[in-house]
C-alpha cells in the first residue's frame, strides 16, 4: 500500500478527479430528485464537496476509491431496500445482515466498484 506522504495525490489526475464528481453526481440523481439550474448546482456543490472531503481523508489512491465506492453502494443499497429490512426482527440471530459493513458481500461490492472507478481514471 503507498505511504500517506501525499505522493498518489499529485498522480491523480485533475480530469480523473472531474470524472469522479460526475459520477458521484450520476448517483445523487438517482436519489435525490432535483429541478431546474438551481437544483442541478446544488448537487454539483454536494458532489464536489464530498469528493474533497474523501480526497483529503484518504491515505492513498485505493483508499480513497473504497471510500467513494463504500459511500456511493450504501446510497444505492438504502434506495432499494425498505427501512425494515435494515432491523433484524432476532437479535439472538447468528446471521450476519447483509448490510453490515463489515460482511463479505459488501466488502467485495466496495471492491467491485473501486475497480470500476479505477477504469474510468
Amino acid at each position: 500500500m503507498e505511504s500517506g506522504d501525499g505522493n498518489w495525490r499529485t498522480q491523480l489526475l485533475s480530469d480523473s478527479r472531474q470524472r469522479i464528481v460526475n459520477k458521484i453526481m450520476e448517483t445523487l440523481k438517482r436519489h435525490l430528485p432535483v429541478s431546474g439550474q438551481e437544483g442541478e448546482q446544488e448537487l454539483k456543490k454536494i458532489a464536489v464537496r464530498f469528493e474533497e472531503k474523501i480526497y483529503s481523508a484518504a491515505t492513498s489512491q485505493q483508499d480513497y476509491l473504497q471510500k467513494i465506492s463504500l459511500k456511493m453502494l450504501t446510497m444505492e443499497t438504502k434506495s432499494q431496500i425498505p427501512m425494515t429490512n435494515y432491523i433484524q426482527p432476532n437479535p439472538a440471530s447468528s446471521g450476519q445482515n447483509a448490510l453490515d459493513p463489515g460482511s463479505h458481500s459488501m466488502q467485495s461490492q466496495v471492491n467491485s466498484q473501486a475497480q470500476q472507478l479505477v477504469r474510468i481514471l
